[in-house]
């Protein structure tokens, strides 16, 4: 039996979805939580497609896809929440919006339930104040895409118990992930080191050093990375990068998280990447 064996996940969008299936395929009851019902619907269908890939690969089979499935359920109404033991928010990363969706979810779920934040740019310290009794609440970055990264950044907040915090680690390892404790400092860990060197690629690629196919390549044999820059840029969306360094820069005033003046024209003019269809690997530059 899971830590926390009903859990509920605030959002059914790429990071979301992902979420809700590896909490399913651990064993947990879940209740993702969308705006409408096309929505919801959407959420559902990405994670029996995400599923499909896995039987594909001879990963899972039909069996275990269809009892993943059987443990997904959707609503529309945060009102269906009095039984959740763990509540994952994973809306956009806009802060009044998850402030108030944390206030109205903290307000409704029983006071034993811990809430968490999916963020990856805002401070889980300045979230937990919009949650009653925030002593319940933490941060648990997941990485995209969620069902195969393995790493999960526990954040802890000021306000954070050391009971929802040794929780949350042992959930996080009974999820079949690695759990690293980090402080609550902008980026955490994994970006405050990823977003400067991703600002660096941009900024080089933008002086004509080399094309996004090259980078790519130089990354990926020169230093054994597994992903070249431009196509992690492009796969996590550059509207996604560019909000989480502005935030970051925001917050410490460090010139290296600052958005370069290419990333910010390419957000300008909606080339944001995968999502898109368009992003750096596809991007002529004048030298």
């Amino acid at each position: 039996m899971p830590e926390f064996d009903r859990v509920a996940v605030l959002g059914g969008g790429t990071m979301g979805r992902g979420i809700a299936q590896v909490a399913a395929q651990a064993g947990c009851q879940v209740t993702v939580v969308e705006t409408s019902g096309e929505r919801l619907d959407a959420a559902i269908v990405g994670i029996g497609d995400f599923l499909d890939g896995g039987v594909r690969r001879g990963k899972i089979t039909q069996d275990e896809r269809a009892a993943v499935l059987e443990r997904v359920r959707g609503t529309t109404s945060i009102a269906d929440l009095t039984d959740i033991q763990l509540v994952i928010e994973a809306v956009t990363e806009d802060r009044a919006v998850k402030r108030e969706l944390l206030a109205e979810v903290a307000g409704t779920v029983p006071e034993g339930t811990v809430i968490v934040t999916n963020t990856s740019a805002l401070a889980v310290s300045d979230l937990a104040t919009a949650v009653r009794s925030p002593q319940r609440f933490a941060g648990l970055h997941f990485f995209n895409p969620a069902p195969l990264m393995k790493v999960v950044e526990v954040v802890r907040a000021l306000q954070t118990s050391q009971e929802v915090f040794d929780r949350l680690m042992a959930f996080t390892g009974e999820l079949g992930k690695d759990a690293v404790p980090v402080k609550d400092r902008p980026g955490f860990l994994v970006n405050r080191l990823l977003m400067p060197y991703l600002n660096d690629v941009i900024q080089a690629f933008d002086d004509g050093l080399a094309t996004a196919e090259d980078l790519d390549t130089a990354i990926r044999l020169g230093l054994g990375y597994k992903q070249g820059p431009m196509e992690l840029l492009d796969m996590i969306g550059l509207d996604v990068h560019e909000h989480a360094a502005r935030s970051a820069y925001e917050a410490i005033l460090d010139p290296a998280f600052a958005p370069p003046p290419l990333l910010q024209a390419m957000v300008a003019a909606g080339r944001l990447g995968n999502k898109t269809s368009n992003g750096f690997r596809d991007l002529e530059v004048d030298a």
